[in-house]
């Protein structure tokens, strides 16, 4: 338990006891395991190799989003001259030209915005489905938690491709950045509720969560306060993952032609441009699809040393 909720707790035995008129009664809150379970993970990253390439690569593309001007050398992704159509790479101009002349460098570095954001966001809005679902199914539990699970396993039932592409086909959501995020969170949140239920009702039955419940704590302050803290590791761990995986996603979906669509900029759309012009012009996929790869790699990475350092177990 963190010196937080320690903090918490000791302010719901302090609030109980002057509500009844009894004696605070001295409750031991303390967890060797607790207290350096973020320390200990932080000392295990900074020696983790894979880490530090994840957190480097996935700096330098978050910074490309957020500054595409100093990655692109200057260069418009949107000023093209039809003379210089397809054009190979050179010293000047790094990634060559695509078919319509323009810059193919600064077209990718402001592919990168398009990407993170809607990763970023299907995460978030996975985040708040996925805890809320399972920390009400866990902390309840009876028919509640029975009818939310099979909710859940309804939703299992399609795949996250094929249920956001039948959503964004439909045109209910339509075709823009926040519709293509929305589709993939729909059915990319179920891995998180079962990740959270599961640590709610393991971590429900802990001696201090029955303390404070015990010295009159409310069922909200014990799952605000000293139960969802300790159940956010493995949920960390996936949501640092599905980054990568949904922004793969989205590049697989707006390659199918149900994603983004032009003249939006995003590195699906670049790859599905560039596979008729192959042979002739294979940099047209090349580049798009190597970014794309650091992309996914970089968090994938970053959550695979993380999930190593927060359970030692997981080491080979």
């Amino acid at each position: 338990m963190t010196e937080q909720q320690q903090a918490d707790l000791r302010h719901d035995v302090v609030e109980a006891g002057t509500t009844t008129g009894l004696a605070s009664p001295s409750v031991d809150v303390t967890s060797d395991r607790q207290n350096s379970l973020w320390s200990d993970a932080w000392g295990d990253l900074r020696r983790n190799p894979l880490f530090w390439i994840g957190a480097v690569f996935g700096l330098v593309f978050l910074l490309m989003a957020l500054v595409p001007q100093l990655f692109a050398r200057g260069a418009d992704p949107r000023a093209c001259d039809l003379s210089s159509s397809n054009q190979k790479p050179s010293a000047e101009h790094w990634f060559g030209f695509d078919q319509q002349g323009c810059d193919y460098l600064a077209n990718v570095v402001y592919g990168a915005r398009n990407s993170l954001i809607i990763g970023l966001l299907a995460v978030a809005v996975v985040l708040v489905l996925g805890v809320v679902v399972g920390a009400v199914a866990g902390f309840d539990g009876r028919w509640v938690d029975g009818l939310l699970s099979r909710v859940t396993d309804i939703f299992y039932a399609l795949p996250l491709i094929l249920g956001a592409l039948v959503v964004l086909r439909s045109g209910v959501l339509g075709r823009g950045v926040v519709a293509v995020a929305v589709a993939l969170a729909v059915f990319g949140w179920m891995t998180a509720m079962r990740l959270v239920r599961s640590q709610v009702i393991a971590v429900k039955s802990s001696d201090y969560v029955a303390a404070a419940r015990a010295m009159g704590a409310s069922n909200g302050r014990i799952l605000v306060r000293h139960i969802l803290p300790n159940a956010v590791a493995p949920v960390l761990v996936y949501t640092t993952i599905t980054i990568g995986v949904l922004i793969a996603a989205e590049a697989t979906l707006t390659f199918l032609g149900v994603g983004l669509q032009r003249p939006a900029i995003s590195w699906g759309l670049q790859i599905e441009a560039g596979q008729s012009l192959l042979r002739t012009a294979p940099h047209l996929v090349l580049f798009p699809s190597i970014v794309l790869t650091l992309t996914v790699m970089a968090f994938i990475m970053m959550g695979d040393a993380l999930r190593d350092a927060l359970d030692p177990r997981q080491r080979a």
